[in-house]
């Protein structure tokens, strides 16, 4: 386990989002509903950012093409349902992918999170 100090807790109210930087990944952090979550901030399809995306049912949407991702898991729940008439000629090019997620602790004030290089 490598666990990073990345932001100080109250800089991340409810429902708010950050990009932090940990390595060479960069990590949004998403407090949703009084937890925190941290998951790629690139969707597994194009590699586009997630930040501005939808939590609908416990899953974050692209907001590129709607693919859907547990914010737990980061299994795919929707793959490629946008544009409707070429998002199935996208899904065969692209393979369904997990978004990564990575644990998250608040401690002493601190969110850490850890991310095996």
């Amino acid at each position: 386990m490598s666990w990073t100090k990345v932001l100080a807790a109250d800089a991340l109210s409810p429902g708010a989002r950050e990009v932090v930087k940990v390595g060479s990944r960069k990590i949004l952090l998403l407090n949703h509903e009084g937890q925190v979550y941290a998951v790629d901030n690139a969707c597994p399809h194009l590699k586009l950012s997630l930040k501005k995306g939808k939590i609908v049912d416990g899953a974050i949407v692209c907001p590129w093409h709607r693919s859907a991702f547990d914010l737990c898991t980061g299994e795919v729940k929707d793959w490629i349902t946008w544009p409707p008439v070429v998002s199935k000629a996208m899904s065969v090019v692209s393979q369904e992918k997990t978004l990564p997620v990575y644990p998250v602790r608040v401690e002493d004030g601190s969110i850490w999170v850890d991310v095996a290089e």
